[in-house]
C-alpha cells in the first residue's frame, strides 16, 4: 500500500515539473510579442472572431507585425475567414509553426491541428486549458508587435486560461451589439477581466446599425443602445461602433476580411480607428 502511494506521488510530481517547464517556456516565448490582446465577448452571434479577424489584418497593414491566436476550440472561425482552411501546420525546432495569410498575418488554429474540417473535437476542461497553454508556449511567433487572441464567447474555461497563463496582456478588447441582454453579459466578462488585474479594457459596438444600401441611411435594427453610457458607467474604454454593411456580409461568404478587401468602406475607416485608439490608449507603454 505504502509502495502504492509512493509511486503515484512520482507521476504528480513528474506531472509538476512538466507544467512548470511549459510555464518557463510560455514565459520566454511570450517575451518575443509586444504587446498582447484578447477579444471576448459576453455571449456567442456578436461577430466577435470578423471583429477579432479585422483589428488583426489592420494591425498588420498599418505596419505592426501581427498574429492571431484562435483559441475557440469547439467552433474555430478564424482559418475561414483569412481563406486558410485546410491549412496544416508545420514544426520547427519542436515548435510549432503558424500557418502565414496572404498579407503576412500569422495565423495558429485548433482547426489547422485537425485533419478534416468535419471531425468535431470533444475535450474536457483539463485537456482544453492545456491545449491553449501548449498554443502559447510551443509556437514560434518569432517576434511579433502584436499578438490578437480570439477567445470563445463567455467567461468560461478558455478566457479564463488565457487570461490567467498570459504574462501580461495589456489590453481585453469586448465585443458586443446594442441590445441589454448582451450587456448583461458583457458586464459579467468585464467584472471578471477586472479580477484578473488587467486595466486595459476597450469596448467594439458590432453591428451597431445597418447601412440602406440604396439610400445609405442608418438604420438601428437592434434598436438603439447608448453604448458610450454603458461603458462609463463599466469604467471601460469606448473604441467605436461598426455597422453591418452588406459588404461586411459578403466578405464573410467570400472568406476575405473587409479591412483587406477595400480600404475605403465605412467598416475599414472605422476598424483603422479603432486601432489607432487602441495604440494610442493601451500599447504605448
Amino acid at each position: 500500500m505504502a509502495n502504492h502511494s509512493h509511486h503515484h506521488g512520482n507521476r504528480d510530481s513528474d506531472q509538476q515539473k512538466a507544467m512548470m517547464e511549459q510555464d518557463l517556456r510560455l514565459m520566454s516565448n511570450m517575451k518575443n510579442i509586444k504587446y498582447k490582446i484578447a477579444v471576448m465577448s459576453g455571449k456567442g452571434g456578436v461577430g466577435k472572431s470578423t471583429v477579432a479577424v479585422n483589428l488583426a489584418t489592420t494591425f498588420q497593414k498599418k505596419g505592426f507585425k501581427t498574429g492571431i491566436l484562435d483559441v475557440d476550440i469547439h467552433g474555430p472561425n478564424v482559418p475561414k475567414m483569412l481563406d486558410l482552411e485546410g491549412e496544416q501546420l508545420t514544426v520547427e525546432e519542436n515548435q510549432l509553426v503558424p500557418v502565414e495569410s496572404e498579407n503576412g498575418l500569422k495565423a495558429l488554429s485548433m482547426a489547422f491541428l485537425l485533419n478534416s474540417v468535419d471531425s468535431p473535437i470533444i475535450w474536457r476542461g483539463p485537456q482544453k486549458s492545456s491545449t491553449i497553454r501548449q498554443f502559447m508556449s510551443d509556437v514560434k511567433w518569432s517576434n511579433l508587435d502584436v499578438l490578437i487572441i480570439d477567445n470563445p464567447p463567455g467567461t468560461g474555461d478558455e478566457p479564463l486560461t488565457v487570461l490567467q497563463s498570459l504574462p501580461g496582456i495589456d489590453a481585453v478588447i469586448m465585443v458586443t451589439t446594442p441590445n441589454s441582454v448582451s450587456q448583461e453579459d458583457v458586464l459579467k466578462c468585464v467584472k471578471m477581466v477586472k479580477m484578473l488585474k488587467v486595466e486595459n479594457i476597450g469596448l467594439v459596438e458590432n453591428m451597431a446599425y445597418f447601412v440602406c444600401p440604396d439610400c445609405n441611411k442608418k438604420i438601428n435594427i437592434f434598436g438603439k443602445d447608448n453604448m458610450q453610457e454603458f461603458a462609463e458607467l463599466m469604467e471601460v474604454t469606448y473604441l467605436g461602433d461598426i455597422p453591418l454593411t452588406e459588404q461586411v456580409a459578403q466578405s464573410v461568404e467570400d472568406d476575405i476580411p473587409i479591412t483587406l478587401k477595400d480600404d475605403e468602406s465605412v467598416v475599414s475607416k472605422e476598424f483603422s480607428e479603432i486601432v489607432d485608439k487602441i495604440d494610442e490608449l493601451f500599447l504605448k507603454k
